[in-house]
């Protein structure tokens, strides 16, 4: 099956600085993902974090460790291996509480796994020391037989399976041996990096306090710099409303402006035309004189004019009683007129009658 995952959620991750041993240096820009594997070819636990093509965490868990909460979001520990201390930032205190519960867990099945691979490299020491002592009495034998050859020839299939599981059992307990000299080195190991781990980790636990009162002065810069950033918004809404201020002023002085160009262009039109008056008030003295003239003139036709309309109605007087003879003279042409009709008119039955 290999490694498989079997717990994931999301984290910032830190890690001790190395040279002061005492800041937190972050690992990740940004919450990541961390998840727990569990290699079931070799029985082993390990907590793995990437971010983007770089691996920030890879710790194999093993019994020894121990995970810490140091506040109500953020918890740690120790990997001798690495040589450095790993620290967790979580979104939530049950984010936080279900990471470490699983730690446990793990650490629990890693324990027993370590039991258990004991238990069998004893087994196998015991096998080992079991088989060193039945190989003196074979080689005895073998020696008061004879040669190998002889040996062979004279050896049953129930000694010859007896030297095969002979021959396993010593391979085992070489292995056995070798892997205990690396358990012992890896044992000292982990002890010094435990020390190291524990004093890193009370070094830690005294800088808390001083970290308490850090964070408590930060929280007042904090809220310091929230009434400040509000004071400049205040004034930045200030400030816009004096730029829509300004602009408004702008709008009107360029209005103003073009006023202003638009009177500078009368004032010229009207100098223009202050150079002319001269030659308008000689224009309107002669026009004057010409008015004046021609009053005389109006009061001469208007005397003219009271004759003429005596004469017109004289003139109409007479028209009248022209009319009035013209009407009696044609009355009297119609007189005559139907005289002569009738006149026609009798010589017109003559004529029929001769």
């Amino acid at each position: 099956m290999g490694e498989q995952p079997i717990y994931t959620t999301r984290a910032h991750v830190f890690q001790i600085d190395p040279t002061t041993k005492k800041n937190w240096v972050p690992a990740s820009k940004q919450a990541v993902t961390v998840s727990y594997f569990y290699d079931s070819t070799r029985n082993s636990y390990r907590i793995i974090s990437v971010d983007g093509s770089k691996v920030i965490i890879n710790s194999t868990i093993t019994p020894n460790m121990t995970f810490t909460k140091t506040s109500q979001k953020f918890g740690q520990w120790a990997d001798s291996r690495a040589n450095t201390v790993f620290g967790l930032g979580f979104a939530s205190e049950q984010q936080l509480s279900k990471f470490a519960e699983k730690f446990q867990e793990v650490k629990e099945a890693a324990k027993l796994a370590r039991d258990k691979s004991q238990e069998k490299v004893e087994t196998l020491s015991n096998h080992s020391q079991e088989s060193g002592r039945d190989t003196p009495s074979t080689n005895q034998a073998s020696s008061i037989n004879g040669t190998d050859d002889e040996k062979i020839s004279h050896v049953g299939p129930e000694d010859v399976q007896l030297q095969t599981e002979n021959e396993q059992l010593k391979s085992a307990v070489e292995l056995s041996n070798t892997n205990a000299k690396k358990w012992e080195t890896e044992l000292q190991t982990l002890r010094e990096n435990n020390a190291r781990l524990v004093d890193a980790l009370q070094e830690s636990s005294s800088n808390v306090e001083s970290w308490k009162k850090q964070l408590g002065v930060c929280k007042a810069e904090s809220d310091t710099l929230r009434e400040k950033i509000a004071e400049l918004e205040s004034e930045c809404n200030e400030v816009e409303q004096d730029k829509k201020k300004n602009a408004q002023l702008s709008v009107r002085v360029r209005e103003l402006e073009a006023e202003l160009h638009d009177k500078e262009q009368e004032l010229e039109n009207l100098r223009k035309q202050a150079e002319i008056i001269p030659q308008l008030m000689a224009e309107c003295e002669s026009i004057t004189t010409k008015l004046q003239t021609a009053e005389t003139k109006n009061k001469d036709l208007e005397g003219r004019l009271g004759v003429l309309q005596l004469d017109l109605d004289d003139s109409r007087q007479k028209q009248g009683n022209m009319k009035g003879e013209l009407k009696r003279f044609m009355e009297a042409l119609e007189g005559k007129i139907d005289e002569l009709q009738e006149v026609r008119q009798g010589l017109s039955k003559l004529g029929v009658d001769n």
